[in-house]
């Protein structure tokens, strides 16, 4: 009997949907922070079996997106203010990493890819449209990280890139960041004269003046907070959301989006 066309299914391939889907839910904030989950009812929307599902959330929770109780419950995790503050630096240091490394590898197409991400992140705080600011924002920087390849440095960037990006979707309606394509535009042009070193002390800058916006921003919001809050480098006391979850209808086969 032939089996021609017939394929094993991988298992680690869906727990790599479901952790795909729930960290993208997750960050966006359409799961909420504080909100419990329930490894049955995310198995039963997924279509899939309550193992890949349980190892997916213990993937968040290696991350910081999900805390488990033993015997209680398990949630999204809230919004710490003090877990981005931290996360900048560490962001900072690993994207200037990845750009110095990847320069040697970047060539005219990269150039015109980055050249189209900037140009999203404009017209995106143009339109003032948080979510698709980050999204060209992210779409900008992973071109380093994918020419620099190396999966240990894609690791770790994931993990403090979720903390801060939910901190940006979650405190802020407007977003108003407008030095950073700019920014962007002086990280090309090293890129395109070759200078590794440059360019990745320009992609520290840009991470590290973003962490500086973004504390301002965390003072406005919070003018109580104003006093408490010395430098991003240091700690806060912890601020929760009141956001409420909310509701989805994806269908049972899709894995893509919660």
């Amino acid at each position: 009997m032939s089996h021609t066309g017939i394929q094993k299914i991988n298992r680690t391939s869906l727990r790599d949907q479901v952790y795909t889907a729930l960290r993208q839910s997750i960050v966006t904030l359409e799961l909420a922070p504080e909100q419990k989950l329930n490894d049955t009812e995310l198995a039963a929307h997924f279509g899939v079996s309550r193992t890949p599902v349980r190892e997916a959330l213990k993937r968040l929770e290696d991350e910081g997106l999900i805390e488990s109780f033993p015997g209680a419950i398990t949630r999204i995790a809230p919004l710490y203010n003090d877990a981005a503050r931290h996360a900048f630096p560490v962001a900072a240091a690993l994207h200037a990493l990845a750009t110095r490394l990847a320069v040697p590898h970047l060539h005219e197409q990269h150039w015109h890819e980055l050249e189209q991400a900037n140009a999203k992140l404009i017209q995106a705080l143009q339109q003032q449209n948080a979510l698709a600011a980050i999204e060209a924002d992210d779409e900008f920087h992973r071109i380093f990280v994918q020419a620099c390849a190396n999966p240990e440095l894609e690791k770790a960037l994931r993990s403090v890139m979720s903390k801060i990006r939910r901190l940006e979707l979650a405190k802020f309606s407007r977003i108003d960041h407008t030095h950073s394509p700019e920014d962007h535009k002086r990280i090309i042009a090293a890129c395109q004269q070759g200078d590794a070193v440059l360019a990745a002390a320009e992609m520290e800058h840009n991470w590290l003046s973003l962490a500086e916006w973004l504390e301002l921003e965390l003072q406005k919001a919070s003018p109580s907070d104003a006093t408490a809050s010395e430098s991003i480098a240091e700690d806060d006391q912890p601020h929760q959301t009141n956001k409420q979850p909310s509701t989805t209808n994806t269908k049972q086969e899709s894995t893509n989006s919660l």
